[in-house]
């Protein structure tokens, strides 16, 4: 019973010091003039920060759920004249109850609500926060007499804006939310939270692990974290300030696709096709407006390669360097370039765009085990990338492909007309099935041999350039073969029976011991000035034209059969016509009915204008069935006054 006295004394006596607290701090609440609210809040705030906030606007004081004064329309940092550092709807300071108490004003924590933070860069790159920096360093300097005070600032719906006299546009951070960390007692700097940057919301934070050093420019321990769907941001290293920026540490990117990332940040479109999943990681060192990364790893579309590189941050994007790889595949960038129509019968009409070049710079040196570019597989090969100016040349310094080796350049870049394409490549002694297969999609010719093209033209779609291509091309190959057609069978055959008919001459091989081909392009026109397939038995001489942009072909030329059995050779002159797909090759009917024996007596009829037995004849003899041999046989009277031509023979006449 005693103990329940005694609790239940105890229980009134911190009732009544509740009620006791409650009736002091409303007391304070009117007893405590606004004035003096604002000249200790003020205070407070200049000592911590060093900045002088005007605290003009209305002011409210709320003692419940905890001690807080509200001020309205603050301004923090005196910036000349010019346009204040942070301007806030509202500033919020939650109080400390015991020092309240004792008529004294703490604050426990500020939070700025829908501020509007301003970084002005002059000309000169000063910024308007130089002279708000000294002052902050002047705050937190050590100071013995100087008593613990707050150490969070919160920001809350704010707005950041960046403006440079240098640059035409200013960069807005949105729905600023920042929860500040101040070095009230240690001597690091803290900030978390998140904004939103071009429609993209970016979790962000900063450690400095001495703010002071880092406020009057000295190194200082950093570490950076930015996290958005776009594009990840990770460094951890040192910074310093003075005589100007330099930061040495770690550097972590990495994006679901550089393509957007690229996008988010610039604004401009990579074209072609890749620029997918992309990671780096390296050594980085800034100075003089530039990265530095040494021991880099770097992934892009599945490709790993490691080197050095090196960025410019003043502004023009470029990039500078060095990487070697193991493998290599470009299919992913190739594959965005889109040749034919839908129907694949026509050349692309769709315009072509080559957005984001001319914002970028490189100059970048590339060595690779192996490469892969669609069909193509090209051995070790060492290339240099050069885009300056809208305009991408790679230039092949030694490649050893199909075989053989490989050097050239290739570019492309803007034109008035839309996008101009230029070529310079030359393969020597190399493998022409897959050379001639894999680049070209050409399946007809083996063996081994030399190849060089120098062509350019230009034009608003793949359509239009194909109008445009000028240059030479020309090949020497050395004991190859032809594939999909005998020209030597197919010779003798019409050398025996000329008008045997065609037949199906597209199947097997031509063997040759060289074959020389000479091509001159202008607007789009080739002109075959000289076809040469050379071997023991036969010969082949080809010319005319074809065309790009209708994609067919005219082409005349006479085949001849070396060894016949004969004293004479058989030429046999031909033409080959239609679509490069599918052309017809016809051999010319003229000499084929002069070389027969049939067609003879017809031939001599038209010259004497007498052609009717002759014409008879002629039907017979090609109508006529052969003899199971060429032994005379003997014939009964009656079949021996038959009035028939054919009946008169035992074998069959050569057509």
């Amino acid at each position: 019973m005693t103990a329940a006295k005694g609790l239940k004394r105890v229980g009134i006596a911190v009732a009544g010091l509740a009620a006791a607290a409650f009736v002091t701090l409303v007391g304070l609440s009117f007893l405590i003039p606004a004035s003096a609210i604002r000249d200790g809040v003020k205070k407070e705030i200049q000592d911590v920060t060093g900045l002088d906030p005007r605290l003009s606007g209305g002011i409210s004081v709320s003692l419940f759920p905890h001690a807080s004064v509200s001020f309205r329309h603050v301004q923090l940092g005196d910036s000349d004249g010019a346009e204040p550092a942070v301007v806030a709807d509202e500033l919020k300071a939650r109080l400390r109850y015991f020092p309240l108490l004792a008529g004294r004003i703490e604050i426990a924590d500020v939070t700025l609500v829908r501020p509007t933070i301003n970084v002005t860069f002059a000309a000169d790159g000063h910024s308007n926060w130089s002279g708000l920096a000294a002052s902050l360093a002047r705050a937190v300097e050590p100071n013995p007499a100087r008593t613990a005070s707050f150490s969070e600032i919160g920001i809350v719906g704010g707005t950041v804006m960046v403006r440079d006299a240098r640059k035409p546009l200013a960069e807005r951070l949105g729905n600023v939310d920042f929860q500040l960390a101040w070095p009230s007692i240690s001597r690091s700097f803290a900030a978390n939270g998140q904004f939103v940057w071009r429609e993209q919301t970016v979790a962000a934070s900063l450690t400095l692990s001495d703010f002071l050093a880092a406020l009057t420019g000295q190194p200082s321990g950093v570490k950076l974290r930015l996290t958005s769907s776009p594009l990840n941001l990770a460094f951890d290293g040192t910074a310093s300030n003075r005589p100007a920026l330099k930061m040495a540490g770690t550097l972590d990117i990495d994006s679901p696709s550089l393509r957007d990332a690229l996008y988010w940040t610039s604004g401009s479109r990579v074209p072609f096709g890749g620029f997918e999943h992309f990671a780096l990681r390296a050594q980085s060192s800034v100075e003089n407006n530039a990265i530095s990364l040494t021991d880099v790893d770097v992934e892009l579309d599945g490709n790993k390669a490691e080197g050095v590189l090196t960025l410019a941050v003043d502004g023009h994007r470029a990039v500078e360097g060095t990487l070697a790889a193991d493998a290599l595949n470009l299919t992913p960038y190739v594959g965005g370039v889109r040749l034919m129509a839908s129907n694949e019968r026509t050349w692309d009409r769709l315009p072509i765009t080559l957005d984001g070049l001319a914002d970028f710079n490189l100059d970048l040196r590339l060595s690779a085990g192996s490469i892969k570019v669609a069909n193509a597989e090209l051995g070790r090969t060492a290339v240099q990338a050069n885009m300056s100016d809208g305009k991408l040349d790679v230039t092949i310094g030694e490649s050893q492909t199909f075989g053989g080796l490989a050097t050239g350049s290739f570019g492309v870049g803007t034109a008035n007309d839309g996008v101009a394409v230029t070529s310079h490549l030359h393969f020597a002694d190399v493998d022409l099935a897959s050379c001639l297969g894999q680049i070209f999609g050409v399946h007809k010719l083996e063996g081994r041999g030399t190849l060089t093209f120098d062509i350019n033209g230009s034009g608003g779609s793949v359509w239009a350039l194909t109008r445009t291509l000028s240059g030479t091309a020309n090949l020497v190959a050395t004991d190859g073969a032809l594939s999909g057609i005998d020209i030597e069978q197919l010779l003798r055959r019409l050398d025996k029976r000329p008008l045997s008919g065609n037949g199906d001459f597209r199947s097997g091989r031509t063997p040759f011991d060289r074959l020389a081909l000479d091509l001159k392009i202008d607007q789009g026109i080739v002109s075959v000035s000289d076809l040469q397939i050379a071997s023991p038995t036969v010969r082949v001489g080809l010319g005319g034209q074809a065309s790009v942009p209708t994609r067919d072909l005219d082409l005349r030329g006479t085949a001849t059969l070396v060894s016949t059995g004969s004293d004479s050779e058989f030429n046999l002159p031909f033409v080959v016509q239609g679509p490069w797909e599918n052309p017809i090759i016809l051999p010319d009917a003229s000499s084929l009915i002069q070389r027969s024996p049939a067609a003879a007596p017809l031939l001599d009829a038209v010259k004497r204008h007498s052609a009717g037995d002759a014409v008879r004849s002629v039907i017979d003899q090609l109508f006529a069935a052969p003899a199971a041999s060429s032994t005379p046989v003997t014939t009964s009277p009656a079949s021996a006054t038959s009035t028939s031509p054919a009946s008169a023979t035992t074998t069959s006449s050569p057509r």
